[in-house]
């Protein structure tokens, strides 16, 4: 239901400020202020959009929570969808989402929402985050047998298919 206020109510909002600032400042103006938006706007979501994928990697690579950085993403991108997309109230919200504060604070929204009961560790099987610590990969041990094939038994074996003989 809200989704569908939001299409009805965004655009009737987009076409009274147009009106109204395209009456005050005439045309040309209009039209201007909406391209130099877009060209800050997208500027300033590729800084920042860098910046978010930076902190993502380094969230993954110290096997940190990514979920901050995700959503700093995502609300990043949104951002430049809404600063690509005419108009002067979606400008408005796409460069509220650009400042880090703001996303902070709807970030923290979010979170006190979300209820998250458990994750896919990495060794492939579902863990519950509040019981199980998590373990890095790298002290991990693999314990396993093997046996060498005879030239007998090599040339018994059919190749599988994936692998060329």
């Amino acid at each position: 239901m809200w989704l569908f206020l939001a299409f009805i109510a965004v655009p009737l909002i987009e076409i009274a400020l147009f009106i109204q600032i395209g009456g005050a400042i005439g045309l040309g103006w209009t039209l201007a202020i909406v391209v130099v938006t877009a060209l800050i706007g997208t500027s300033l979501m590729r800084a920042q959009g860098a910046l978010a994928l930076s902190q993502l990697r380094s969230s993954l690579s110290e096997i940190r929570d990514p979920t901050e950085p995700l959503v700093n993403g995502a609300m990043i991108l949104f951002a430049g969808a809404l600063l690509l997309t005419p108009g002067f109230f979606t400008d408005a919200v796409g460069f509220a989402l650009l400042v880090p504060g703001i996303r902070a604070v709807l970030f923290g929204a979010i979170r006190s929402r979300v209820n998250v009961s458990g994750s896919v560790n990495f060794s492939g099987g579902f863990a519950n985050t509040r019981k199980q610590p998590h373990r890095p990969m790298q002290g991990d041990v693999i314990d396993g047998e093997y046996h060498e094939l005879s030239e007998d038994e090599k040339r018994a074996q059919h190749p599988s298919g994936w692998t060329k003989h």
